[in-house]
């Protein structure tokens, strides 16, 4: 069976000596060749304190080559990575490690005392990882949280055949969800990027996605299966486009991933003109709308690289793209569409009783293929739901992503099924809203939530201003009647100097609604 581990054991001995993994904040790198013997060491210390097959390895940690071995290692003991952001809540992390039964845990040292606390017992130090230290992290091994006091191995739990990692996303109810996804599931996305990215071992790879988001998979196994370099970005530096802007140059990166948002900063605040980026052939991005007045930005700022729309949630990993054609059209106000379905999926539109839209008809985009999750981690009830069973056996994972298909044969994304609202008898998608509010020229960001008020629905907009002084509602509301009909003029706008994010980068409806 092919995994996702493989990937780096064949690199190691066909690229032994070519850089695998590159941190410029920490300024240290290592090569394949040593990559792989850390990631031995640390499976069999993984394998010493009872990890086995299917077991789940929690990993709490600022981004480093000592986390990247971790999860190599975590794999390469038959296990499962648990990647979690460590700036959020120790109980959080704690909720979700408790969750998946973790085995043991790879944490930095200076959350250990949060999570332990959190656990109440347990969670004993189990290792030094003085292995990594080399490369400027202080990493320690912990049981899990189910090991008894006695220091006894925790009952086991079931876990899916080659089970590789598990994903945690945000669900409707407030408690975290995690996505299972297997070494197959995982390698049909990566082998089609190398189809269509035509990756080099010359090739010089963004990390820019924390290991807990989806986009992290291309990130970290892309370059690795193709004796490419792997260049990390510190969470910290990530965000701040005046560092970012000379790293991407100064690192000779050739493939950049991330969310529109951060190439939005970066065009708006990095000063890119005063940098070199002839190294960079691909622009990735994915994870929210692009304003189609940013991704013009991003294009003259750099003209050479070709761009890829790429879409797909967590549980599919990408599964339709579009690439960006050399010029978009100067009258085109809409966002590009997300293209079509990638080799090895399969899309459908559907209605909301499971029946096909005709072409040219919004429905809910359902997917089926070799990269689609196993389920959701221990939701049984939740994952009957989540899919639509065919005639033919095929499970289909329903996206609640709202799509249309256009004369081309792609897919335009319309917004999300749960973010529409009944106002006055119509309903209303309030991602087109913020589509139309984007088009304003003095709006750097925007998005809208709705809140039902005995039986009316108040939609409020919040807005990044850019412009001179602030609009006035009167104005906001005439500028919103020459683009949308009036039951989708929002009641109220709230200006601020920038919209509250997630730790992956995208607005923080959560956030918005309790401002509201």
């Amino acid at each position: 069976m092919r995994t996702l581990h493989g990937l780096l054991r064949d690199s190691a001995r066909q690229f032994p000596d070519r850089t695998a993994v590159r941190d410029p904040e920490r300024d240290v790198q290592v090569s394949y060749r040593d990559l792989d013997a850390i990631t031995d060491r640390l499976q069999h210390t993984l394998e010493r304190i009872g990890v086995a097959q299917g077991d789940r390895v929690g990993l709490c940690a600022p981004k480093s080559i000592g986390t990247v071995a971790a999860l190599f290692g975590a794999m390469k003991a038959g296990g499962a990575y648990v990647p979690v952001d460590y700036s959020a809540p120790a109980s959080r992390n704690a909720f979700i490690f408790r969750n998946c039964a973790v085995k043991a845990l790879v944490v930095d040292r200076t959350l250990v005392d949060g999570l332990v606390a959190e656990f109440g017992l347990g969670a004993p130090v189990a290792e030094e990882l003085t292995d990594l230290r080399t490369f400027g992290v202080d990493l320690v091994l912990l049981r899990g949280p189910n090991w008894a006091e006695a220091d006894e191995p925790p009952a086991e739990v079931d876990a899916p055949e080659g089970l590789s990692y598990i994903l945690y996303t945000s669900g409707s109810t407030g408690v975290p969800k995690g996505v299972m996804h297997n070494h197959s599931t995982a390698l049909a996305f990566v082998d089609w990027c190398s189809e269509v990215f035509e990756p080099t071992e010359e090739d010089r790879f963004s990390s820019h996605a924390p290991f807990h988001f989806d986009l992290s998979i291309l990130d970290l196994y892309v370059p690795i299966k193709h004796g490419g370099t792997l260049v990390l970005v510190g969470e910290d530096v990530g965000k701040q486009p005046l560092r970012l802007a000379p790293l991407i140059a100064d690192e000779g990166i050739t493939a950049w991933y991330s969310t529109p948002s951060i190439l939005r900063l970066l065009v708006e605040y990095g000063k890119l003109e005063q940098h070199d980026y002839s190294a960079l052939r691909i622009v990735n991005f994915a994870g929210e709308v692009f304003p189609i007045k940013y991704l013009r930005a991003t294009m003259e700022a750099w003209p050479h690289p070709r761009y890829f729309n790429l879409y797909g949630p967590t549980e599919t990993n990408v599964c339709t793209y579009y690439e960006v054609p050399d010029v978009i059209a100067p009258e085109r106000t809409e966002p590009l569409p997300i293209g079509q379905a990638c080799s090895d999926d399969r899309c459908l539109v559907m209605d909301t009783d499971d029946t096909e839209v005709p072409t040219g008809e919004p429905g809910e985009l359902y997917v089926a293929g070799g990269s689609v999750m196993l389920g959701y981690w221990n939701l049984p009830d939740r994952n009957a739901t989540a899919f639509w069973m065919d005639a033919d056996g095929t499970p289909w994972y329903k996206t609640g992503d709202i799509v249309q298909e256009d004369e081309a044969g792609d897919y335009l994304f319309r917004g999300r099924r749960d973010r529409m609202v009944k106002r006055r008898g119509y309903r209303v998608e309030l991602g087109e809203i913020e589509a139309a509010l984007y088009r304003h020229d003095d709006i750097a960001e925007a998005a809208v939530i709705a809140k039902s008020n005995g039986g009316d629905v108040h939609i409020k907009a919040f807005v990044a201003w850019a412009g001179e002084g602030k609009a006035s509602l009167i104005a906001m509301k005439r500028y919103c009647s020459e683009a949308l009909p009036l039951y989708m003029i929002p009641d109220s706008f709230a200006f601020e100097d920038a919209l509250p994010k997630t730790s992956t980068d995208k607005v923080d409806y959560q956030r918005l609604k309790a401002l509201a």
